[in-house]
């Protein structure tokens, strides 16, 4: 059966889209929650410096990822929020030897719904009566969970706060509690404040003891080595940074 002019065309470009999807190459990153909006937009500016990389995000709780990573998910690039993450990632053998590196800073911020009436100014009024939940990232398995609680014990508040804690599995749910009114307050990243602008509003910076930065590296035995390096190199370019500043990260 012979087919018409139209009918040849269109199957020729069916064969040609199958081939070129078959033959891309993809690189799968498993990043930490908060890294969400700003790697939505690295991505794309990354594949068009390297055609034919079609990269593909998984993003989660950064302990929760390396569990995924430790049970064998096809993972190449791992970027966490924090180093104790990337440092159980590391003693698992997880990583490519030599590629991991900081690639950006974040700061802690509490806040509260845009339209909360609460006088609250430090993390100290946290414990007035008025307050009666706070988000807080679970210290167990979210890093942002874990600055808050080093950084409520530097200040002596932990206790104060532990009671009224209801745990988030992941930044972003955290987020989500306080921009929908479900909590009076809550502890997130700055940049994640910032991309709820409308429904939360920030009261004070968080003083942590040490500086939160966030660690990238490329997973071993990956039949994309290189190109997992490569990302890691376009996080730390010029190009790279200058688009997670847009999204608030500071430079590492």
């Amino acid at each position: 059966m012979q087919l018409s002019f139209g009918k040849r065309a269109f199957a020729v470009l069916a064969l040609s889209l199958a081939i070129g999807s078959a033959s891309a190459e993809e690189l799968i990153v498993s990043a930490a929650a908060s890294l969400t909006n700003a790697f939505k937009a690295l991505g794309p500016a990354f594949e068009a410096q390297h055609p034919g990389t079609k990269v593909l995000f998984n993003f989660a709780a950064s302990d929760a990822l390396v569990q995924q990573i430790a049970k064998g998910a096809p993972v190449d690039v791992f970027a966490s929020a924090d180093q104790d993450a990337m440092d159980a990632a590391q003693a698992q053998q997880l990583l490519a030897v030599g590629t991991r590196k900081n690639f950006v800073g974040n700061s802690l911020v509490l806040i509260v719904p845009a339209d909360s009436t609460l006088a609250l100014a430090t993390v100290a009024d946290l414990a007035q009566a008025a307050v009666k939940r706070v988000a807080v990232g679970n210290p167990a398995s979210v890093p942002v969970g874990r600055y808050t609680r080093h950084a409520l014990e530097q200040a002596k508040l932990w206790s104060a706060v532990e009671p009224k804690a209801i745990y988030a599995q992941s930044v972003r749910q955290g987020l989500d509690y306080v921009a929908r009114g479900e909590v009076d307050a809550g502890f997130v990243y700055n940049t994640d404040a910032a991309i709820q602008k409308t429904k939360v509003r920030v009261v004070t910076t968080v003083p942590t003891e040490t500086a939160i930065r966030y660690p990238i590296a490329a997973i071993a035995n990956r039949p994309h080595g290189e190109t997992a390096r490569q990302f890691i190199d376009f996080t730390l370019s010029a190009t790279g940074q200058a688009l997670l500043g847009q999204y608030g990260f500071l430079k590492p």
